[in-house]
């Protein structure tokens, strides 16, 4: 689903797009009202989201005000935690989308909202004083923008396959503790959806990285797995 923000409240694209891709855009108080239905998870910075079918991303873009606002509650006054609970609210977040110009659009709104959220409400305020008060690092940057580039993928979320044909492949960031450590493991998508089985006794190993909670789940071993990796260094096993 493909949505616009307040400046840009328009319904198409074009007549084209929308014969051709079904692409028809959602008003903003729409995604809210959605939002709201599901409040107290769109608040909790490691609650996974996926959106298979999102557009430009405006309703990722909303559930990252939400976790970011949640960040700034909890870690304002702290950088290293605020930072890392920030990556951790951006890795939560899924999208898959057809149309290559809106995945490289998502991405970048999502970015942008995040280093102005970043800016607006986290230590580089008037928090922290002096030489603490600076922007967005570099290594903090490129670490939000790898895990864009890893979680807004361009695919068909009907045929699970990306556009290149490769099955759809989505990473779970596995954040270990404070230390900024984090665990990497990729999964099919296809996989992923066939966890639940309503008609199996829970075995103890639920939650995966789209299982509903206190459903039961199958464990899938991962395509990959990564050795654990310092936040700010994922980009680095690629």
């Amino acid at each position: 689903m493909t949505v616009t923000d307040d400046k840009n409240e328009k319904q198409v694209v074009s007549k084209q797009r929308v014969a051709d891709h079904g692409e028809v855009y959602t008003a903003k108080r729409e995604v809210n009202a959605m939002l709201d239905l599901v409040k107290e998870e769109t608040e909790r910075i490691d609650s996974r989201f996926l959106e298979p079918a999102c557009g430009t991303g405006n309703f990722l873009v909303e559930i990252l005000n939400r976790k970011m606002e949640a960040v700034r509650k909890k870690f304002s006054k702290n950088r290293y935690e605020f930072d890392l609970a920030s990556a951790q609210a951006v890795s939560s977040m899924y999208g898959v989308e057809l149309l290559p110009d809106n995945v490289e659009t998502c991405r970048q709104r999502l970015f942008d909202t995040y280093k102005e959220l970043y800016n607006s409400m986290g230590p580089t305020s008037s928090s922290l004083q002096g030489s603490d008060r600076r922007g967005l690092s570099p290594e903090l940057e490129r670490c939000i923008r790898f895990l864009l580039k890893k979680n807004i993928l361009c695919g068909d979320a009907l045929t699970m396959l990306q556009q290149d044909g490769l099955p759809i492949t989505f990473c779970e960031w596995t954040f270990i503790g404070t230390g900024g450590k984090v665990k990497r493991r990729d999964f099919e998508l296809s996989e992923l959806l066939k966890n639940v089985e309503y008609d199996k006794p829970k075995t103890g190993e639920e939650g995966l990285l789209f299982a509903d909670t206190g459903e039961p789940t199958f464990v899938h071993l991962p395509k990959r797995e990564y050795p654990l990796t310092d936040y700010l260094k994922l980009s680095d096993y690629e």
